[in-house]
């Protein structure tokens, strides 16, 4: 599809960064744990390797993850979508998320937070800022650890997400990711390399 440059039409300033990741932040205790929903998470880093999410202050994880300073980051599959969108509507003021979902916590190794064994990927988070923004407070947290299913090894050790089987959000709705189009470098890349890896497709 392409686009007429000269028909476009302004709106309004709005979250329309589209689409985005979905995930599935955890924290507390493994006694008293939550699960929260999150579409605004993001990588802001590489070395150290850092991440943020942003909560709306009244969100019952908020005041949990700012007194630990800890929280876990679980990607979101496609046979996670229901429990992913249940944790988003529901408060853990009033339930127990993981029991509600029948989802397994398991302990970071790093930080003792509980993390979902359902999802294909789990970070562990050290809290390094808080900056306050308006609706949302931002987190700015090192990744302290990843955990990985084994399932998204291939038979080289090295990681296909592909397996995985990931769930975008896009303007208030859940996608799978679709087709795969092309990799990082892909317009440069020499004619054997590139019939190489479109091959492993």
């Amino acid at each position: 599809m392409s686009y007429d440059v000269n028909a476009k039409e302004s709106i309004k300033p709005s979250t329309f960064l589209n689409p985005v990741p979905v995930v599935m932040a955890t924290c507390g205790s493994m006694d008293d744990s939550n699960i929260i929903t999150l579409a605004w998470a993001g990588t802001v880093n590489s070395e150290p390797p850092m991440l943020s999410i942003s909560i709306r202050k009244e969100r019952f994880s908020h005041d949990i993850i700012a007194k630990d300073g800890i929280f876990g980051v679980n990607l979101v599959s496609r046979p996670l979508i229901k429990a992913c969108d249940y944790c988003g509507v529901k408060s853990g003021r009033d339930i127990d998320k993981f029991k509600e979902m029948k989802l397994t916590k398991f302990k970071g190794e790093k930080t003792g937070v509980p993390l979902i064994m359902e999802s294909p990927a789990s970070l562990e988070c050290k809290v390094r800022q808080i900056i306050e923004l308006g609706t949302h407070d931002l987190f700015i947290a090192d990744i302290v650890n990843v955990y990985v299913s084994k399932e998204l090894f291939d038979e080289k050790g090295a990681i296909d997400m592909r397996k995985a089987d990931l769930v975008a959000y896009n303007h208030g709705e859940y996608y799978s990711l679709g087709d795969f189009l092309g990799f990082y470098g892909y317009s440069v890349a020499n004619k054997d390399a590139l019939a190489r890896r479109m091959r492993k497709k």
